[in-house]
């Protein structure tokens, strides 16, 4: 029974984790427009927040570690002679 417990495991831990990177990803970049004023032009300012950008890496890191578990555990192993 525990044998196809977890391949379910590391789909389920897979799908969470890759739902959660975009979010993640887009919290941690912030865009600011900044208008014209007086001789200075107008520009945009990106502000990369380093706790959310670390949390998407992390994310990104332990759905590769599910995949290739995943992977792992789906080859058949050839019988030892």
């Amino acid at each position: 029974m525990m044998y196809r417990l977890w391949p379910v495991l590391d789909v389920v831990v897979l799908v969470c984790c890759l739902a959660g990177v975009v979010p993640a990803w887009h919290a941690g970049i912030e865009s600011t427009t900044f208008a014209a004023s007086g001789d200075l032009p107008a520009f945009e300012a990106t502000r990369y927040d380093g706790p959310w950008l670390g949390l998407a890496a992390l994310l990104v890191a332990v759905a590769g570690l599910a995949l290739i578990d995943l992977i792992a555990r789906g080859v058949d192993r050839a019988p030892r002679l």
